[in-house]
């Protein structure tokens, strides 16, 4: 696919060679991966969420894992780091000169309990810190809520993590990661000539909303069942709250289906390796 994008871009199509962690991945098939794609593809890869990708990479080659993936190309102006809970303050630096771009991702932190990233250590170092959600769930105004109040327990200091902080990796360097692999339009702003990506939120508030408030606006005030339309690309694709172009109701139906045959496939392969 990759391959083919070079030689036939495509203003709406653009992708990463996804790679899972260090500790999954040997020498042998990092170097592959690099091997296998053009120059200049990006990666995306999972980097020291837990101790254990540190602590696998020191075990094997005697040196951290971003140490590691840069010593393999891995790292570089198109690639995607994501988590980064256990990195070292060396590493933070090898990923800024490096010019990968780092996701935060707050939710399934909590959820698989392996810490909390030091996202405003590496934002004041210069690193682009953007706002994911690891697939834990497509509700990303609960991502932003959750990420405004970790850091605040993490460090007991109600001043941390402020919502200017959010504002800056979840529309700033979220915006600024999408434009550089789609850059044909402006994304992420509402401005003449820019992409006409838009949601409507019924949205009612009871103070006004400012330059100097709208994120905690955003943050304590909108929820996911308040947008009513979406449009990507001048196209709508919900109006109303009712999708326009997915039967809705026949894709769950078909999940369902499914649901139990992937359960029970995913129980023998477990089962083979217990």
């Amino acid at each position: 696919f990759l391959k083919r994008l070079a030689s036939n871009p495509h203003p709406r199509l653009a992708g990463t060679f996804g790679l899972h962690a260090s500790l999954t991945l040997s020498g042998v098939t990092l170097q592959a991966c690099r091997a296998s794609v053009p120059e200049g593809t990006g990666f995306h890869i999972h980097v020291a969420e837990h101790e254990s990708d540190e602590y696998d990479s020191l075990t094997k080659t005697e040196m951290r894992a971003v140490d590691r993936l840069q010593k393999h190309g891995i790292l570089g102006p198109n690639t995607i780091a994501a988590h980064g809970v256990h990195l070292d303050v060396r590493e933070m630096e090898i990923i800024k000169e490096a010019g990968a771009w780092l996701t935060h991702q707050p939710r399934s932190n909590m959820n698989n309990a392996v810490g909390v990233a030091q996202v405003e250590s590496m934002m004041r170092m210069g690193i682009k810190v953007c706002l994911g959600n690891d697939g834990f769930s497509n509700a990303m105004w609960e991502e932003w809520k959750a990420a405004y109040l970790l850091h605040k327990i993490h460090h007991r200091d109600p001043r941390r993590m402020g919502g200017y902080d959010v504002v800056n990796m979840a529309v700033h360097n979220n915006a600024a990661l999408a434009n550089m692999f789609f850059p044909s339009q402006p994304l992420g702003i509402i401005s003449k000539g820019a992409a006409a990506d838009l949601i409507f939120v019924e949205y009612h508030p009871y103070t006004p909303v400012t330059d100097g408030n709208l994120p905690w606006h955003i943050l304590f005030g909108f929820q996911q069942g308040m947008v009513t339309t979406t449009i990507v690309a001048g196209k709508v694709l919900m109006r109303d709250r009712k999708l326009l172009v997915l039967d809705e109701e026949k894709i769950a139906a078909r999940a369902r289906e499914i649901a139990p045959r992937v359960w029970e496939k995913y129980a023998e392969e477990v089962a083979k390796v217990l």
